[in-house]
Formats: structure tokens, C-alpha cells, sequence
């Protein structure tokens, strides 16, 4: 069923993961121009990956089991972001000029908790309808 709070929770990290990433930077280069996601393809894509599949998750309402897979699965692509942008933020803090983090590389860290979230609220609907089976 869409109404759901899962589905909200999938709303919020499909939202953090393709609409945050054009209004909060990464990080901010020596120089001061500002790094966006859409400025490297491949984190681009891992954001928007993430996206698609947090609203394809909110659409398989039907198969709880395959809703809950796609959950743990988008947590682990934002947990392999996480980590570029933590290998990224070391390299940075290494160069010559000093350049500033920006609050874009904690996006995978909000849409984490929300996807986990959802994933415990799918979780307590496949408990409810198991205990609801053992009945009949």
C-alpha cells in the first residue's frame, strides 16, 4: 500500500538524493568555485541511482521482501559514496591550498538513515502479516 510511512521515508531519501544535490555544494576549491554533483558524472549517477531505486522500492509495495532488498541495497550504494566522499575529503585536506568541505558530502549519511527507516517500518508490516498468516 502507498500510504504507507515507508513510502514517505523512500520520498525523503529519493528527495535528499536527486534534489539537494543541485542546491548544497560538495566542496569548495582553493579558488572558490564551487563543486556540485552534477559536476562529476560518476557521483552524479551514484546520486541519481540512488534516487530511481528509492522510488522503484516505494512501487514494489506488493513484494515486501524484494522492497526490503532494494532498501538494503541503496544503502549500500550510499555507503560507497560515503566512502568516495570521505577518500575525496582526505585528498583534499592534503593538497597545497586549502579548500572547504561543504554539507553535500553528508547527503548519503541522511538518505542512509531515511532508507533505513523505511527498511524498519517494511520490516514491521512482514512481521505483522506473518503473525496475521499464523492465525488463519
Amino acid at each position: 500500500m502507498l500510504q504507507r510511512i515507508q513510502t514517505i521515508y523512500l520520498l525523503m531519501a529519493a528527495g535528499v538524493s536527486a534534489g539537494l544535490i543541485y542546491v548544497v555544494e560538495l566542496w569548495v576549491l582553493s579558488d572558490g568555485t564551487k563543486v556540485f554533483a552534477d559536476d562529476h558524472n560518476y557521483v552524479f549517477a551514484a546520486f541519481l541511482t540512488s534516487a530511481f531505486c528509492s522510488i522503484v522500492t516505494i512501487f514494489r509495495y506488493k513484494n515486501r521482501k524484494s522492497q526490503f532488498m532494494l532498501g538494503r541495497l541503496n544503502i549500500i550504494l550510499n555507503f560507497i559514496l560515503l566512502g568516495f566522499f570521505v577518500y575525496q575529503s582526505l585528498n583534499i585536506s592534503g593538497e597545497t591550498a586549502v579548500s572547504e568541505k561543504g554539507i553535500g558530502m553528508l547527503l548519503p549519511i541522511v538518505s542512509i538513515v531515511f532508507l533505513a527507516l523505511a527498511n524498519k517500518a517494511i520490516k514491521k508490516d512482514e512481521d505483522l502479516v506473518k503473525s496475521v498468516d499464523r492465525l488463519r
